[in-house]
């Protein structure tokens, strides 16, 4: 995955981090999450507040 896998993150995130409320997560921890995913195979670099907030709604969206 990528960073511009915002679809295929979110549902990862969904499903690893159930407690978590997608609207309450700060970047920080975000991108940390993101970077941690199995599959995940993409440069921090490559990565901005854009990219962050893409993943944030398609999470929220996955989530309701």
């Amino acid at each position: 995955m990528k960073w511009t896998d915002t679809l295929d993150i979110a549902i990862e995130l969904a499903e690893t981090h159930p407690e978590v409320d997608p609207t309450k997560i700060n970047f920080v921890d975000l991108m940390r999450w993101v970077m941690g995913l199995p599959g995940f195979e993409d440069n921090e670099k490559h990565c901005g507040e854009k990219i962050l907030e893409a993943i944030q709604l398609a999470w929220i969206d996955e989530v309701e």
